[in-house]
């Protein structure tokens, strides 16, 4: 299914997650799903890390993979492969849209937490299975069908509710500091960003395409 995916679906930076890592140049940033690599490019490029590592399932040709300001890159499965890092090292984790794609995100969350500093932070974006549209659709249409991207996209495994993104963090000993929604992802979400300020946020939870989770080790 992955081969069938649009090229932007692996070459998009995430310029959304970039904002929240903080203005160091000396962290060490490990991604989970990395794509073609322009995510950890950038961070290099804007000097917020001195490090950066990634982890992903396929080799990509033509991709920003083969970029020398990328330190260093483990493909495989995330869920099934030994994981030759150190200990206590990263500054940065990002999962950057990865955890719905797992079969066991809960240990992949247990298994990469060791390579976190004491401290150290976790990054996710996660999307929203409570939005609008998913609702309207299975709840009066009674149609639950897959499709090529957004929340119901062929490749996701698992769906979580905002709560649900909290407790899976919170199973794996993060303790979660901030859960806010992205209304960056498409061009229509301008309006909804209004529309939740006009309504003091009630609906937020159904506005919402995703969602990013900030949590500390």
């Amino acid at each position: 299914m992955y081969d069938a995916k649009d090229e932007i679906y692996f070459n998009k930076s995430r310029i959304d997650l970039i904002k929240l890592i903080p203005k160091n140049p000396d962290n060490k940033i490990l991604e989970i799903g990395m794509g073609g690599g322009n995510t950890l490019v950038n961070i290099k490029e804007l000097h917020l890390a001195k490090e950066v590592v990634g982890i992903e399932l396929m080799k990509l040709d033509d991709s920003q993979q083969q970029n020398p300001l990328i330190d260093r890159i483990l493909f495989g499965n995330i869920e099934e492969m030994e994981l030759d890092l150190e200990a206590d090292y990263f500054d940065i984790i990002l999962c950057g849209d990865i955890l719905e794609h797992l079969i066991d995100p809960w240990k992949v969350l247990h298994k990469i937490r060791k390579y976190l500093k004491p401290n150290g932070s976790l990054i996710a974006s996660i999307p929203n299975f409570r939005e609008i549209r998913n609702v309207y659709k299975i709840f009066f249409k009674a149609n639950f069908k897959y499709e090529d991207m957004g929340t119901l996209d062929k490749t996701h495994l698992r769906f979580f509710c905002k709560k649900n993104m909290i407790e899976l963090l919170e199973s794996a000993n993060f303790k979660v500091i901030s859960v806010d929604s992205n209304y960056n992802l498409r061009k229509i979400q301008w309006k909804r960003r209004i529309f939740n300020k006009i309504t003091l946020g009630f609906f937020s939870d159904f506005l919402t395409l995703q969602y990013i989770l900030v949590a500390k080790k």
